[in-house]
């Protein structure tokens, strides 16, 4: 027989692809589908595994719990989804997109770039609640939404409004806000949160308003008071300072170079007045870099709390409002997330982290973790991110109780009262804190014991949770500017 005889084993391989594609278009048999789904099929993203897990059309730019939805903003377009199923509820192109609110008053405000305005929606339904076509910057919160309009570079308003608001509740003049469209949640003069890999750092969702907020204008500071509007200072720096509010505090944080170091004064004034309400020398707040102590950077910290090192190199959680260190961590210790209630620290082995309670340094539980561990606090746990193994953890921030533990090497993306969502690459899913379906408490529902944040005093001999009152129930207080 001849070398060319037969069909040999690529022309089988051609005769039985022909003979698939034609039986496929004829619709006698059609193996694609089964094939891609094979190809296509999810792993779990952890174990145990999730409540339910989904993939979204690209990597997430962030991801908040809101209510009953959970909302995962992406490069061009936002979209909703069931917390309880994680099916799709809508979805809407937008630039930038961003939380106010929480549990049944929260909403969703996205905008486009180089575009004035944004639209409130509905988390739910996407529906729009209200509209705006002018403002060129927008700050969201739990209980608050700001937003600012210029009719000028140098004639800007702002106002407040309630999440699901219809009307203004205050308004300010502000000699201009920055250049240029600013979109969501421009930079003021606060502080920088401590981040940890594996942990998204919006992981807590929005936060309560500050009783202050400073807006850099041009150089200056303009001190606002969130609950009337009023511009309360109008300050410049010093040539060494930087200019920071925390606490209900105007902070003044100058630092001078001498021999070959940098040297550090705080000092706290009062809104109003402008009078010095306490001073502190030596503690580095970790604003200047090494090339002449110019300070660049905010402060590390959170809500009402600083966070620096002091002359001998511990590290300190210090009070903005009174000046206090409640903190003063041993030697070689690491602060690696705080808020107003506790400190997570890695010990000085870097073979465990700590809650430590502010105040009294009480350690309030401990945990063996790997040496690269990471941590975030949230009103509704403490999360522990672990290497080798990869493990996620979400713990009761009073007590250390376990309230999910995960082996997998997803980030943690957002948290609520009743539990988290992680996410690898376009997988998101949920994960239920110890809880079954018929029984998980609501965003905005009081927190049960263990699930939320330790309660705080409050005048009048009530208690109230401290992460709505803040630490000197400033937040529940008519503010008092010494009138």
């Amino acid at each position: 027989m001849g070398k060319g005889s037969g069909l040999g084993f690529r022309g089988f391989l051609l005769l039985s692809l022909i003979v698939v594609v034609v039986l496929a278009a004829t619709g006698v048999w059609n193996p694609f589908p089964g094939m891609w789904d094979w190809v296509n099929r999810r792993q779990p993203i952890s174990q145990p595994d999730v409540v339910w897990q989904q993939r979204i059309g690209g990597t997430p730019r962030s991801v908040t719990i809101a209510g009953e939805t959970v909302v995962v903003e992406q490069r061009t377009r936002v979209e909703a989804r069931s917390l309880a199923a994680g099916t799709q509820l809508w979805e809407r192109k937008a630039d930038w997109t961003a939380v106010a609110g929480a549990g049944a008053d929260a909403v969703v405000v996205v905008g486009r770039l180089l575009v004035k305005g944004y639209e409130v929606l509905d988390p739910t339904t996407g529906v729009t609640r209200r509209r705006d076509d002018d403002a060129v910057a927008v700050w969201t919160y739990r209980n608050l939404l700001l937003d600012a309009r210029c009719v000028e570079a140098t004639d800007c308003t702002l106002s407040a409004w309630e999440p699901r608001g219809t009307s203004p509740l205050w308004t300010a003049f502000l000699p201009g806000v920055s250049s240029g469209l600013l979109a969501d949640n421009p930079n003021l003069l606060n502080t920088r949160r401590l981040t940890a890999a594996r942990i998204h750092d919006e992981v807590a969702g929005p936060e309560t308003v500050a009783p202050l907020l400073g807006f850099p204008v041009d150089g200056r500071v303009h001190v606002v008071d969130t609950a009337t509007g009023r511009v309360l200072q109008n300050v410049e720096p010093g040539r060494d300072e930087r200019l920071t509010v925390v606490g209900g505090r105007l902070l003044h944080i100058a630092a001078r170079s001498q021999d070959g170091s940098c040297y550090f004064a705080i000092s706290g004034r009062d809104p109003a007045s402008g009078q010095e309400t306490w001073q502190r020398a030596g503690l580095n707040l970790r604003t200047a870099d090494s090339a002449g102590c110019v300070q660049r950077e905010d402060p590390y910290g959170a809500r009402n709390v600083l966070v620096g090192v002091s002359p001998d190199g511990r590290e300190a959680v210090l009070d903005g409002y009174d000046g206090r260190l409640l903190l003063v961590t041993e030697n070689s210790e690491r602060v690696l997330a705080v808020d107003d209630r506790y400190a997570v620290v890695r010990t000085a082995d870097r073979g465990a982290v700590s809650t430590r309670e502010l105040g009294s340094g009480r350690a309030r539980w401990n945990r063996p973790t790997g040496e690269k561990a990471g941590a975030a606090l949230t009103p509704y746990a403490a999360i522990v991110a672990d290497e080798k193994p990869n493990r996620l953890v979400a713990l009761d921030p009073r007590t250390g109780r376990e309230l999910a533990t995960l082996r997998t090497s997803a980030n943690a993306l957002a948290v609520g009262p009743a539990g988290m969502v992680i996410g690898e690459g376009r997988e998101i899913g949920y994960v239920r804190f110890g809880a079954t379906a018929g029984d998980a408490p609501r965003d905005g529902d009081p927190p049960r014991d263990g699930i939320g944040p330790a309660p705080g005093p409050a005048s009048g001999g009530d208690r109230q949770p401290q992460d709505r009152c803040g630490p000197k129930n400033e937040l529940c207080q008519a503010p008092d500017y010494g009138k």
